[in-house]
């Protein structure tokens, strides 16, 4: 099992990232603010320092005459860490569950996001306690390979460190890039789209759910073009990769 982090296991971006990256902006003396609307705009460019050098690249009268991309990441860090302790983020319906199941069952889980692992930990320490590290076997995280989602790259890395084979593994996602991604190293994909890419086409997942469900509140999950009610469970992913 391969998860992405923002968007998948939380809403992370528009009260968590995009807070954090204005509270850094201020702190540096940078004149640029993000709104919900504009900060969306940008989130189709994967990594936050990637992002950056768009952003700057097409407003360069924002620029200050000297500064480091990866200052300003690290400033978005703290301060994410802040707001998520503030419990402003909370982990998507069903993440806890299926984490719960899986851990359970001793499957083997690895993440698979360009986030830090700082940011990774204060997300997943406040959600899951101490010990969370524990639920994991392998970390992809941040710039572990050169070329960010859509590149197929980062889930081929991760399928390597938990030494499994593609055909054994499945992915959970938010957004199209993520899964392209995923398909691109071979997975099977569950997409519960977030937020801010409620509106893509999610045409090549296995599954689309709109969360990974509650048992008292479950999700709407289409799969081969029906529709039910129901979880994102253990025996709905086994049944993805069975033979």
């Amino acid at each position: 099992m391969i998860l992405d982090v923002d968007g998948t296991l939380a809403e992370t971006e528009r009260d968590g990232h995009r807070v954090a990256y204005n509270r850094a902006f201020a702190s540096l003396g940078i004149d640029v603010h993000w709104s919900v609307e504009e900060y969306g705009r940008w989130l189709s460019i994967a990594g936050g320092k990637e992002r950056l050098e768009a952003y700057f690249r097409a407003h360069p009268e924002h620029a200050p005459s000297s500064f480091d991309f990866d200052e300003i990441h690290r400033a978005k860090n703290r301060f994410y860490a802040e707001i998520v302790a503030a419990g402003a983020v909370q982990l998507r319906p069903g993440v806890r569950r299926l984490l719960d199941e899986l851990h359970a069952a001793k499957v083997a889980v690895a993440v698979a996001s360009t986030t830090t692992f700082e940011s990774l930990e204060a997300l997943l320490r406040v959600a899951l306690g101490d010990g969370w590290e524990d639920r994991f076997s392998a970390f992809a995280l941040g710039d572990v390979v050169v070329h960010k989602k859509p590149d197929p790259g980062i889930y081929n890395w991760a399928l390597g460190a938990l030494g499994v084979s593609y055909d054994t593994a499945v992915a959970i996602e938010d957004n199209r890039n993520g899964l392209l991604a995923a398909k691109g190293a071979g997975l099977r994909v569950v997409v519960t789209p977030s937020a801010y890419f409620e509106h893509e086409h999610f045409d090549e997942a296995d599954v689309v759910a709109s969360s990974l469900g509650e048992h008292e509140a479950p999700a709407t999950i289409t799969r081969a073009g029906e529709r039910r009610s129901g979880v994102v469970d253990l025996e709905l992913l086994a049944g993805l990769v069975a033979p």
